[in-house]
């Protein structure tokens, strides 16, 4: 026996089949022979879910476990688990699992009558099994794009949580996630697939894993009608519920905004795919007609150093910032007239809500799924063809120039935002949740 299959052997309370379950997967995750050991586990695993079946109780919504990442972080699904948990807790005992803890605290207020436990504490250096199992993940797929986050040890404390749960329901919110409920999670569990990005922004690897095991879990909520249609279109088997239930409006402190500031807002993290590079050189463009008004791109990420530095090429330092992260969205974005969104790609984005809550007109590149599905052209706000530039630019100056415009995108923008009121999409995850626990 290998150290690492001797030291998971003697760690923790697991017995009998169980145990020889978790051995078989511990030994596939080392790669030792994979695919006959993951033949043997499968088999093991359809044994121990056979008989768990035949004792399991009544599906039950009274218990309800969300599967994140990591809860303590900062972004828009950390943001949107927080808020649907803080709804389900009135009803429901509400428990945040997060694979990972990085921080003391949260970044976000956690709702009240919401627990948060972790998987793996990262506060400390590694040592003992964590040290030792401190290797690439054998159990989230490669393409995930938070795959370096993983380990053979979350790997190890993921499959034991979910072999561990008897009743309630199980939110997983991520693809890797996900795809780990699918295979992992015991009869009695009633499992459903959250999905955050758009099914086509997934590697192609990805989605044939997807296409195999999101069968098996017991609802997947997409968040937009365009990528349920995607969803539809994928799966030839489909979970027993496929739907689609947006993202609410979360709680803003501060005032609506009155869109007589000279200020231009943007909030996300900064990576490639927010397109923050292209939204600077179009803000050049903006200050030779309007040296007057400034840019405030709010967030932290890879990106930053490259941004700032581009600032300060392009010359525009005197009206553009990176003033950081917030954990008060909403009185920054009180603080401005315009929000601009210049993202390649977007799922479901939270800013866009958020900016239409405070009542700011909405300039947005017309990138597929997300904006283009929740914008009204000339309504609500302004769609520009994706990666343009120039017609970026424009479309700002637009706005600002014409104040009535925008007054008249910002009062739509707000009857737009009460139709995704936290009761009201709350409301569909309760139907849901009777659906899927009446009997079949």
């Amino acid at each position: 026996m290998t150290q690492v299959s001797a030291t998971f052997h003697t760690t923790g309370k697991v017995c009998g089949r169980q145990r020889e379950v978790e051995h078989l997967l511990l030994r596939g995750l080392q790669g030792k022979g994979r695919k006959a050991v993951a033949s043997l586990a499968v088999n093991a695993l359809a044994a121990v879910n056979r008989r768990r079946e035949r004792t399991a109780p009544p599906p039950s919504a009274e218990q309800v476990k969300i599967l994140l990442l990591h809860a303590y972080g900062m972004g828009g699904t950390i943001r949107t688990v927080y808020n649907l948990a803080g709804y389900l807790a009135k009803d429901h005992d509400v428990e945040i699992v997060s694979v990972l803890r990085e921080a003391e605290e949260s970044f976000f207020p956690v709702p009240p009558g919401v627990r948060i436990s972790f998987l793996d504490d990262r506060r400390e250096p590694p040592t003992g099994l964590r040290r030792l199992l401190a290797r690439p993940s054998r159990l989230i797929p490669k393409e995930e794009a938070a795959y370096h986050r993983f380990t053979l040890y979350t790997d190890l404390k993921l499959a034991r949580y979910l072999r561990s749960l008897r009743t309630g329901v199980l939110i997983a919110t991520r693809p890797g996630l996900n795809l780990a409920a699918a295979a992992l999670t015991p009869p009695g569990v009633i499992t459903i697939g959250q999905e955050h990005v758009a099914l086509q922004g997934h590697a192609e690897t990805i989605q044939a894993m997807i296409k195999r095991r999101y069968p098996k879990l017991d609802a997947l909520v997409a968040l937009t009608k365009a990528d349920l249609r995607d969803y539809r279109a994928l799966l030839r088997k489909k979970p027993r519920r496929l739907t689609r239930i947006p993202n609410a409006v979360p709680p803003m402190d501060g005032d609506r905004a009155d869109l007589s500031a000279k200020t231009v807002i943007t909030v996300g993290r900064m990576t490639k795919i927010k397109g923050f590079h292209r939204l600077l050189d179009a803000w050049k463009l903006v200050t030779e007609v309007h040296p007057d008004w400034n840019l405030r791109i709010y967030g932290a990420g890879p990106q930053q150093e490259n941004l700032q530095e581009q600032i300060e090429s392009l010359g525009i330092g005197a009206t553009a910032t990176l003033p950081g992260s917030t954990d008060d969205v909403g009185s920054e974005l009180a603080k401005a007239s315009i929000f601009v969104m210049s993202s390649r790609h977007e799922g479901f984005p939270m800013t866009l809500l958020e900016a239409w809550g405070k009542g700011l007109a909405v300039v947005s590149f017309n990138s597929p799924h997300g904006p283009k599905e929740m914008i009204t052209h000339e309504h609500d706000g302004l769609l520009v063809k994706p990666r343009t530039v120039e017609n970026l630019a424009n479309a700002i100056i637009r706005v600002i120039e014409d104040e009535p415009y925008r007054r008249h995108l910002a009062a739509n923008a707000v009857r737009t935002a009460e139709t995704y009121d936290l009761d009201a999409v709350g409301a569909q995850w309760d139907a849901l949740f009777d659906e899927l626990v009446a009997p079949r």
